[in-house]
């Protein structure tokens, strides 16, 4: 098996119906990830925030688009703070600067274009 079959992986079934904030669960104190598909143009990761939690300013190579399912975050895009609650979302673009931090309990579906 090449390595690039080993790391395309998918965590959800396909062709199924699911319910995506069941499928990770808060955790007091903690941030708490799934990763849900992992393949070689992409990922798509679950997230959940416990209040006052949140993910330092760091970079990534590639776009991402955070979405949030639940609660509130702030998430900081180039120095630039933007409240965002369920069923909004950001668009990060790749090598910018950028910070989430949880307002209230919040989950967030993140997808990574790698291409």
């Amino acid at each position: 098996m090449s390595s690039q079959q080993t790391r395309d992986k998918r965590e959800i079934p396909i062709a199924e119906v699911v319910r995506l904030i069941d499928l990770v669960n808060y955790q007091e104190g903690s941030v708490v990830s799934r990763t849900l598909v992992n393949l070689a143009t992409g990922t798509v990761t679950l997230f959940a925030f416990d209040e006052g939690q949140g993910l330092s300013e760091h970079t990534a190579a590639f776009d991402a688009v955070a979405h949030l399912l639940e609660g509130a975050a702030e998430i900081t895009v180039s120095g630039k703070p933007l409240r965002t609650t369920a069923g909004e979302a950001i668009l990060m673009p790749a090598n910018q600067p950028h910070s989430l931090k949880a307002l209230t309990r919040f989950k967030m579906l993140l997808t990574m274009i790698r291409s």
